[in-house]
């Protein structure tokens, strides 16, 4: 596996025995080679052959610890040529796996351990500088070798690190898009058809309730229901079309806005809702599409908490806004009095994801209950 440290860098091998059993045959080959080449120039067969031998088995630590087992070797090369090959080695290795400073000593250890190889075994037709610097020019070859492939190797596995991040950034990513789908669901689903419903429940409990009403309102009543829950499964379609469009909301049916507020609140009142309507808003058509339709919603919940809450009490609508200045909307409604029937349960989320649309859209939304009455309040903006 790989491994990444501060300043260091190991590579374990995934086979370490076949690693070892090809250091051991690769320096085996070397040695043999270069013990061969000094017994035909009449160098110290016995010397060299015991350094061989020494350098050949300590070859395979080159893996487990490059940087002593290279030192040892750099201190063997200094007794024979023999374990030159292997001290080569040990260099690049801790080259490989060793930041560049380590590899630069122990470049230079090995420099150091020819040089006095150099002194004790003059090199026949070859001045000891021009040898001690053909390996010195050797070892810098190995350094920089080395060097070139760790650094190869951790941009690599920076780079796989990377790649993973992303992975996990874009997972995490599609995960908070699905989120804020479904709450963006959740939102269009309540101001939708929770204000259809409760027309719904409105007319559903007049059948209920009065059962000896005349033919023709129980007609009446019960066509609107129907009628109501076709309106409702429209909406619900719409909806849809709607999360499937861009984030322009261009659908097979035009979005509410503004225009709309009048029939909106013709459908309150006709379930029975005291509705009062004030719209004193300046060219209404100027009025960004955005705005007009979180405007819509602003006004469709309140009525919608209104019919709920304090059915059968006067609500109040106002408008009022001019390009520049933005829009403002008022919304108040009588508080049920004291011992009145119980207002239906209700999740209390309705408000809340209000709010949010309203502060999306770059306005504000406040509503309290004073002086006996429910108080909301919508600022939008609306430049000019």
């Amino acid at each position: 596996m790989n491994e990444i440290t501060l300043g260091r860098v190991d590579i374990c091998p995934r086979r370490p025995r076949t690693g070892a059993a090809l250091v051991f045959a690769v320096s085996g080959v070397l040695i043999a080679l270069t013990v061969w080449g000094r017994a035909e120039s009449g160098g110290s067969l016995v010397l060299d052959v015991a350094v061989g031998a020494a350098g050949w088995l300590l070859s395979p630590l080159l893996l487990w610890r490059p940087v002593a087992a290279a030192v040892v070797l750099s201190a063997l090369a200094a007794l024979s040529p023999a374990a030159t090959p292997v001290a080569g080695m040990g260099a690049l290795q801790v080259a490989q796996r060793r930041p560049f400073p380590t590899a630069a000593a122990v470049g230079a250890a090995g420099v150091a351990a020819h040089a006095v190889q150099g002194l004790r075994q003059p090199s026949g037709g070859i001045s000891f500088g021009w040898w001690l610097l053909l390996v010195t020019l050797g070892y810098v070859a190995l350094v920089g070798w080395g060097a070139l492939a760790r650094a190869r190797r951790a941009l690599l596995m920076s780079l796989r690190e990377r790649a993973r991040r992303a992975e996990a950034e874009q997972g995490r990513r599609v995960a908070e898009a699905r989120m804020a789908e479904r709450t963006r669901i959740a939102r269009e689903m309540h101001d939708v058809l929770a204000h259809r419903l409760s027309l719904l429940a409105t007319y559903a409990g007049a059948l209920e309730y009065r059962p000896d009403a005349p033919p023709e309102k129980l007609s009446q009543a019960a066509g609107v229901v129907r009628a109501g829950v076709h309106q409702a499964l429209d909406e619900l379609r719409e909806v849809i079309l709607l999360l499937r469009a861009d984030d322009d909301g261009d659908g097979d049916r035009p979005q509410p806005v503004l225009a709309d507020l009048p029939r909106l609140v013709g459908e309150s009142r006709d379930a029975g809702g005291r509705v009062e309507l004030r719209d004193e808003v300046a060219d209404a058509a100027a009025l960004p599409a955005a705005a007009g339709r979180t405007a819509y919603r602003v006004v469709q919940e309140a009525l919608t908490n209104a019919r709920k809450h304090a059915a059968g009490r006067p609500v109040r609508v106002a408008l009022e806004g001019r390009p520049g200045a933005g829009l403002v909307i008022d919304v108040r409604n009588a508080l049920p009095a004291e011992g009145g029937d119980a207002a239906p349960p209700g999740s209390g989320t309705g408000l809340v994801g209000l709010t949010e649309r309203v502060r999306l859209a770059g306005g504000r939304l406040d509503h309290e209950v004073a002086a006996g009455e429910f108080r909301l309040r919508a600022w939008l903006p609306w430049p000019t």
